[in-house]
This record gives structure tokens, C-alpha cells and sequence, in this order.
């Protein structure tokens, strides 16, 4: 049997006592899925791993996709360096957020490892979309059920000089074409695993609500962009060197806290193929 500790109420696990870089045997896998659909957030300890070592535990749950827009490590183009210098005014992954909601198919989740941590700072939060949805008034999921939201990533990378204070020192792909479009996705999505339903939506990538008049729109979003930040839907994970976490994109939003300017911070990312929001 597995020993872990619940992060908080809300969502999040620590799991002891296995070594990832070995193989792991069906029954073990299917036991660390069960644990990530019931907790959302894994996080595995002192965990010695290579690139290839890390895109075989993230196949454990999916294929592996390549993240959009940047390039692969040489040695394994399947791992992203995501790479914050000490003088980057700004860091990747900030804002709360749901990884790839612009493509057709977003991730089903990401595998991040710590490489180099800044000697304070730099955790992780992340909050329950099961829970945010659960805790909606049942006027406002009567009404969000059915309706799309619009998700682009020029929200957030409209200009290249955006995107190039946000990537840093990370290669950008020479295929930008994902770069402009956009896609709707439900509001109230339904986990194709658990069947429970999850509010779908973020401030970073999501730009109205389709059919809805702009203002009315903005309206509605914000107010779910703020009820789905409560401290009440999260947990936080405090990055130690040789960390490994994974989390479900989609019931979980996250937030790569930058509080550690002037340091930096290095981490490897696997992204999980996903499925087609319904």
C-alpha cells in the first residue's frame, strides 16, 4: 500500500516511499492514478531523475505531447526547461491559470521536477475546480450550463515582447501558429474519468463567454475569477530540490508564485495529452 499525507482539505498529496526511476509494476500505477483523481496534486520527495526517466512516469498517465510555441531539451525534446533568471522581470506560469485551454485538446495535466530553487520562494498553488463549481449558487451553474468560454493565448502573449519576458532564456518553436488561435471550451466541464463536473475557466487565458454581450461577460468571468481563487479550494507546494509534482489540468487551476526576483529558478516539464472538453 501506498503511504501519503494530504496537503489540505481541498486538494494535494505527498507520496512516500516510492523511487521513481525504477519501473513501476501495474498494481503500483494503478493505485497512483486512483490517488491522483481522488487528490489532483501529487507530489513525490527526493526523486533522482533523468529526462527519460521523467517522460516515463508522466506516460504512465497519457501520452506525451510537446508544449506549444517552445522547444524541447536536445537530449529529450519530450522535457521543457523552464528556466527564470535573476534578472526576468516576470516568470513563466504565473497567475492563476489552467495549462493549453487555447488548443482544441488541452493538456490532461504536467509533470514538473526541481532542478534549481532560489533559496526562498517560488511554491506553487493550485485550487480545486471540483470545488469551485460544487460551491457556485445553483442560479449561476443553472446558468453557466451549456455555455462556452473563449480561450486564446494572445490574451497573454498578444505582443513578442510579451512572450519573450515570459519565456526568458527558453527557445521558442518556430511553429507559432497555435499562437492565434482561439477555441471554446464549457464553462462546466465534466471529467471524463470521475464524471464530476468542474468549472473550466482563467484569467489568463480565457477572453469572454461566446454569445454574451462584452460587458455582461466581463461581469460574470471576473466574478468567477475570484470565487475560484478562494484560499478555501487550495493547497500550496513548497518546492525542495528533486521534487516531482503532477496535477490534473483538468479540475485544477495553479500559480507559479514570484517572490524570489534576483534568483533562479529551474525546473523540467512533461505535458500530458489531454481530451476534448465536454
Amino acid at each position: 500500500m501506498i503511504q501519503s499525507k494530504d496537503i489540505s482539505f481541498a486538494l494535494g498529496a505527498e507520496i512516500f516511499g516510492i523511487d521513481l526511476a525504477s519501473p513501476l509494476v501495474p498494481n503500483l500505477v494503478q493505485e497512483i492514478h486512483q490517488i491522483f483523481l481522488d487528490r489532483l496534486v501529487l507530489v513525490f520527495r527526493n526523486q533522482i531523475l533523468t529526462p527519460k526517466q521523467q517522460v516515463r512516469f508522466a506516460r504512465y498517465f497519457g501520452s506525451v505531447v510537446p508544449y506549444p510555441f517552445l522547444k524541447g531539451l536536445e537530449c529529450c525534446p519530450e522535457v521543457l526547461e523552464v528556466i527564470t533568471q535573476p534578472e526576468d522581470g516576470v516568470n513563466f506560469g504565473g497567475g492563476w491559470h489552467t495549462d493549453t485551454p487555447y488548443l482544441e485538446i488541452p493538456s490532461l495535466g504536467s509533470v514538473l521536477y526541481a532542478k534549481e530553487l532560489p533559496p526562498v520562494g517560488g511554491d506553487t498553488l493550485f485550487s480545486n475546480m471540483y470545488m469551485a463549481y460544487n460551491t457556485l449558487d445553483k442560479k449561476t451553474r443553472s446558468f453557466l450550463d451549456g455555455q462556452l468560454g473563449v480561450h486564446s493565448a494572445n490574451k497573454r502573449y498578444a505582443k513578442p515582447a510579451d512572450r519573450s519576458q515570459i519565456y526568458g532564456q527558453i527557445k521558442q518553436a518556430e511553429n507559432k501558429e497555435n499562437m492565434s488561435t482561439e477555441n471554446y471550451h464549457p464553462i462546466i466541464r465534466t471529467h471524463c474519468e470521475t464524471n464530476r463536473k468542474s468549472l473550466f475557466v482563467s484569467s489568463l487565458h480565457t477572453t469572454t463567454i461566446k454569445g454574451m454581450k462584452e460587458k455582461a461577460a466581463d461581469i460574470m468571468l471576473t466574478r468567477l475569477y475570484e470565487h475560484q481563487a478562494r484560499d478555501a479550494f487550495t493547497c500550496r507546494v513548497v518546492w525542495e530540490p528533486d521534487t516531482l509534482v503532477i496535477w490534473d489540468n483538468r479540475c485544477v487551476l495553479h500559480n507559479a508564485l514570484f517572490d524570489y526576483a534576483g534568483y533562479k529558478r529551474r525546473m523540467h516539464r512533461v505535458t500530458i495529452e489531454g481530451d476534448r472538453p465536454t
